[in-house]
C-alpha cells in the first residue's frame, strides 16, 4: 500500500531533530533531581518534564493534572479524586510537588535551547476519572465536562508559559495523555456503582473539545493514546501536531496502517512506542537495531520515502516507566536513543 503523496513529502518546520526519541513520562523513583537530570542526559534531541508517580497521591496522572486546573478544585476521597468546594490536601501537594519540579527544571535546564516536552492528561481522561461531589463522573455531565475543558485549557497555557519563562531557549511541546477517551467514545466507562456504563460521547463532540484545549495553549501538541481501537482520524483532526501510540497496540490490519499513512500524509508526527517498559521473561535487554528495523518495516508497508522516516517519526518506549526498575528504564531510552540514530544513518 502506497499513500505517499505531495502533501507527505511536503517540507514543515520541524519541531523535533531528525532521529529523535523520548520518553512518554513517567519514570520510576521520588527523586526529582535525578530524574530531570536524566532525561536531559540521556535525551539531549527532546528531553521532557518527568513525572514521578511513585510519590504518591498529587503526583498520579490525574492529580498531577488536576493541580492545572484553574478554579475547578478537587480533592482524593475513597481513593477518587472529586470536585470539592476547595482544594483537597492531596492537590495542595499536587501544587507543590510541581514547583520543585519546575525549579529543578530551571536549575537543570540552564541554556538549553533545544525541545523540551511536558505532559497532561487530556479533556476526556480527566473526565472520565474525576468525579462529580455526588458520585458520578465528570463525563455523565457534558456541561461539566465543557467547564472543565475551559479550565484544563486556562491552566496548561499558563503552565506552558511558565516553562517558556524558565527555560527561555526551548522549544515547547505539550502532549496531551488520553487513554479514557476510546472508552469515553464507546461509552464503555463505568458508573460509579460499577453496575452500568455512561453513554457514549459523539465523536464530534470529543474532537471539538480536544482542539478547544490546543487552540489555546500556543504551542504544538502531541496526544498520546495507548489503547488498541486509538481514534486516530478523530486526533488527526483535532489539530494534533503528532500522534504517541503504542506500536503493538494499533496493530497491522490495513484500517490501522492507511489511519497512520493518512496521519503522516497530513504532515503529523508518529510518536512510535517501539519498546516494552517492563523486561521480557528472559531478561533481554531492548536492541536497538531490532527497534528500528520495526519501525523502518511500518515505514515500507506505508508506501513513504526513507527521507522522511528519521523526519517524521520519534521513537519511543509503549508507555510510561513507573512500572519498571531504573536500570531496565534507563535501558529502553538508551536503546530509544540510539535506534533513533539509525533511522537518520539507514
Amino acid at each position: 500500500m502506497s499513500t505517499s503523496d505531495e502533501n507527505a513529502n511536503t517540507p514543515i518546520q520541524p519541531l523535533w531533530p531528525s532521529g529523535s526519541a523520548t520518553g512518554i513520562g513517567s519514570l520510576p523513583g521520588t527523586d526529582i533531581v535525578e530524574a530531570v537530570k536524566f532525561t536531559l542526559g540521556e535525551l539531549p534531541d527532546l528531553p521532557y518534564l518527568p513525572e514521578l508517580p511513585g510519590r504518591g497521591p498529587g503526583a498520579d496522572m490525574i492529580g498531577r493534572s488536576a493541580g492545572l486546573l484553574v478554579e475547578l478544585p478537587v480533592e482524593l476521597y475513597a481513593g477518587r479524586w472529586r470536585v470539592a468546594a476547595s482544594p483537597g490536601r492531596e492537590l495542595r501537594r499536587a501544587y507543590d510537588l510541581r514547583e520543585r519540579d519546575l525549579d529543578q527544571l530551571t536549575e537543570q535546564a540552564e541554556g538549553f535551547t533545544g525541545t523540551l516536552k511536558v505532559q497532561s492528561a487530556g479533556p476526556w481522561t480527566l473526565a472520565a476519572n474525576i468525579e462529580l461531589a455526588l458520585g458520578e463522573a465528570l463525563v455523565s455531565d457534558h456541561g461539566a465536562t465543557r467547564d472543565l475543558a475551559d479550565s484544563l485549557a486556562e491552566g496548561l497555557k499558563t503552565h506552558v508559559a511558565e516553562v517558556r519563562r524558565r527555560v527561555p531557549g526551548a522549544r515547547v511541546l505539550l502532549q496531551l495523555d488520553e487513554p479514557s477517551l476510546p472508552a469515553v467514545l464507546a461509552g464503555r466507562v463505568r458508573t460509579a456503582s460499577t453496575l452500568h456504563t455512561y453513554r457514549s460521547v459523539a465523536p464530534s463532540t470529543a474532537r471539538d473539545t480536544i482542539t478547544s484545549v490546543i487552540d489555546a495553549v500556543g504551542v504544538p501538541v502531541i496526544v498520546h493514546c495507548c489503547a488498541p481501537d486509538a481514534p486516530l482520524t478523530l486526533l488527526r483532526e483535532a489539530g494534533a501536531a503528532a500522534l504517541a501510540l503504542d506500536l503493538d497496540l494499533v496493530g497491522n490490519g490495513a484500517e490501522q496502517i492507511d489511519a497512520i499513512g493518512e496521519l503522516i500524509d497530513a504532515g503529523l508526527g508518529l510518536f512510535a512506542g517501539v519498546a516494552r517498559t517492563t523486561p521480557p521473561a528472559n531478561g533481554r535487554q531492548p536492541d536497538p537495531a531490532a527497534l528500528a528495523d520495526r519501525v523502518k518495516r511500518l515505514w515500507r508497508d506505508l508506501g513513504f520515502t526513507g527521507e522522511l522516516l528519521a523526519e517524521r517519526v520519534v521513537l519511543t518506549p509503549s508507555c510510561g516507566l513507573a512500572g519498571a526498575s531504573p536500570a531496565f528504564a534507563r535501558a529502553v531510552l538508551t536503546a530509544c536513543r540510539e535506534a533513533g540514530k539509525r533511522l537518520v544513518d539507514q
